[in-house]
């Protein structure tokens, strides 16, 4: 946590992305729409344990992981699937999740705590909590949030 006590985020353009630094890294994916959301969630748990994640914090990693495919299938492009990417680089294991639409989040989304009560738009919030790091890209590709676990 940062001196203000939220998690760190970055927000970076996708002309800035760069995917050669996977290259070489065992990469688990999976194309999905709003109905697979249950299979999002068994796939990301077993790749989680699979990449070191402790029993203790798999249920806080899968509400994360949960909020922001169910993001990227309702408010993404409409006909298109999203996409989930799963990593571990050192004792970090990177969780991605890509869907074609675009947006401005202006500041880092997700560093204000929903309202009392709130019964949505608390997604992106929440995985800022659970994650040590998360980042948003947007443009031209679609948007992808990654978001980084500490195993």
């Amino acid at each position: 946590m940062n001196e203000d006590g939220a998690r760190p985020a970055r927000f970076l353009p996708s002309a800035d992305r760069s995917r050669s630094s996977l290259a070489g890294t065992a990469v688990a994916e999976l194309a999905f729409f709003l109905p697979d959301l249950p299979d999002v969630r068994d796939f990301a748990a077993a790749r989680a344990v699979r990449g070191g994640m402790p029993e203790e914090d798999l249920a806080d990693f899968l509400v994360a992981v949960n909020e922001v495919a169910t993001n990227a299938v309702t408010h993404g492009h409409p006909t298109a699937k999203a996409v989930l990417r799963m990593w571990n680089v050192g004792r970090t294991l990177a969780v991605e999740i890509h869907d074609e639409g675009r947006w401005d989040p202006g500041p880092a989304p997700g560093e204000t705590p929903p309202a009392p009560h709130a019964t949505s738009g608390m997604g992106l919030w929440v995985a800022r909590m659970v994650s040590s790091d998360i980042t948003f890209e947007t443009g031209a590709s679609g948007t992808f949030i990654t978001m980084f676990f500490k195993v």
